[in-house]
């Protein structure tokens, strides 16, 4: 089934931060957190057990459990088991991602992309939701950025375990539709090169971005919107980088980075419309694109994605950026 056919609107919650990424989130600021995307109409929520060892599903499981199931989506993903027994957080190897969940809970985390593994991982994420299904599995992180030279080594052993698992578990009716969770384009590729197995779209988190999007531009999305998949884009502030944040795909800035986001910001300031409106609206003109999913780690910032999605910005903006060489001339716009 097409995600846009699942999907039940454009804008999603990411639940990333629920996992206290960055940061140490008390649990009530986590509860109302959630309680104020369900409350702005938001129906799509991503997890995944490795957002803090299970932490973000645990909290979210809590807070959707009164709300009434078939007025919502769930994604997960697959490829991470979380185990009861603890671990020493600071000696993890995550590899870009090294200290983004060091808040998170100590249980082990166990990478495994098998067939077993897939579905085991899945009943935990249930059991953590306290939920009886998700309508979406996206298999997490088999890419460079996660293991280096291995990745191709992983990204079989997922082609072998869990992508038919989950092609399985589809064509059975247990979800509605599995693709990969991912931040880099490579893995994509590949996965659309294969005869089989079929997946329905993909996560993209921080590579279709107004600051980084023209490998994804030119090698993924048409391939997608070709074979009527969807892409949901994750990191639509690329770390936060475009709204103001220090950060830039998990770790600072460079300078190069910092130039580019001042130069849109001059022109934004200009036009007198807020970065997140330029982020969200420029992710979500590209065909392909079935939802855009901020994280949100408090209540305050779900009405300003709300808002960012509704503002209203003059076709000059974009045409200025484009003149400015500040985004890919063949990038589709609003």
């Amino acid at each position: 089934m097409a995600l846009k056919d699942i999907l039940p609107s454009k804008l999603g919650f990411g639940a990333a931060p629920l996992g206290n990424m960055f940061r140490d989130i008390p649990e009530q600021e986590a509860r109302a957190t959630v309680d104020a995307a369900w409350n702005d109409g938001i129906r799509y929520f991503d997890n995944a057990p490795f957002y803090g060892a299970g932490l973000a599903e645990i909290r979210m499981g809590e807070a959707l459990s009164a709300r009434p199931r078939d007025q919502y989506v769930i994604s997960t993903k697959v490829g991470r088991v979380i185990l009861d027994e603890v671990e020493d957080v600071s000696a993890r190897d995550l590899g870009e991602k090294g200290d983004v969940f060091k808040h998170g809970r100590p249980n082990k985390i166990v990478n495994d992309y098998s067939a077993d593994a897939t579905l085991r991982s899945i009943e935990d994420s249930l059991k953590r939701l306290k939920t009886d299904r998700v309508e979406i599995a996206w298999v997490h992180d088999v890419a460079q950025d996660f293991y280096g030279d291995e990745w191709l080594s992983v990204f079989e052993t997922a082609r072998k375990g869990a992508f038919k698992a989950l092609d399985r578990l589809r064509d059975e009716g247990v979800i509605k539709a599995w693709g990969l969770g991912v931040n880099r384009v490579e893995p994509i590729e590949l996965l659309l090169a294969l005869d089989e197995p079929r997946p329905d779209g993909f996560l993209l988190a921080g590579r279709y971005t107004l600051l980084d999007h023209s490998r994804a531009l030119q090698r993924v999305m048409p391939m997608v919107a070709e074979r009527g998949l969807g892409i949901v884009v994750g990191g639509p502030y690329s770390s936060g980088a475009l709204v103001g944040g220090p950060n830039f795909e998990y770790a600072p800035m460079t300078p190069a980075i910092r130039d580019k986001v001042a130069r849109i910001k001059a022109l934004a300031d200009r036009h007198g419309i807020s970065m997140k409106a330029a982020g969200l609206q420029f992710s979500l003109a590209n065909p392909a694109v079935a939802a855009v999913i901020p994280g949100a780690s408090q209540p305050s910032r779900i009405a300003e994605d709300r808002a960012a999605l509704e503002e209203v910005i003059p076709g000059d903006f974009w045409r200025e950026l484009r003149a400015a060489d500040l985004i890919d001339p063949i990038a589709p716009l609003p």
